[in-house]
């Protein structure tokens, strides 16, 4: 198992970036890797589980299944696990996510837990989705 934090800083207000992460119709706004998101929540809260459509490209879509871990609306933190494939073959991925008030802004924060390669290859995008979801 592999570890990575990443963080950023943007001009929007802490409110609003927490807002852009509790809305999980709100994820494909600023995470260019999300499609669109499958959940019966309105908002996060622990328990609440789904499917990202995830994918770069219009079609074909990479159906993950998550399902949220923990959430503390006054601290803005929360945390998740993605499931992509089944049996042997599964790749879980646990996530982390913070943010807090900066001068002039936000800042944000991401633990990423999971296989190696799975990782390195996620860091890159989820470093330009925290630079959007800090953006005025």
């Amino acid at each position: 198992m592999a570890a990575v934090t990443l963080s950023t800083r943007g001009a929007a207000p802490p409110d609003i970036a927490w807002e852009r992460y509790a809305d999980p119709a709100a994820w494909a706004g600023w995470a260019p890797q999300i499609q669109r998101v499958e959940t019966d929540a309105a908002r996060i809260a622990a328990g609440v589980h789904g499917t990202v459509h995830a994918g770069l490209l219009r079609r074909p879509t990479l159906p993950v299944r998550f399902r949220v871990d923990a959430v503390d609306e006054d601290a803005r933190t929360w945390a998740w696990q993605v499931r992509l494939g089944a049996g042997p073959a599964r790749v879980t991925l646990r996530l982390e996510h913070g943010v807090t008030e900066e001068a002039g802004g936000s800042g944000t924060w991401l633990r990423v837990r999971g296989p190696l390669p799975v990782v390195a290859a996620y860091a890159p995008l989820a470093r330009l989705a925290l630079g959007r979801l800090v953006a005025p």
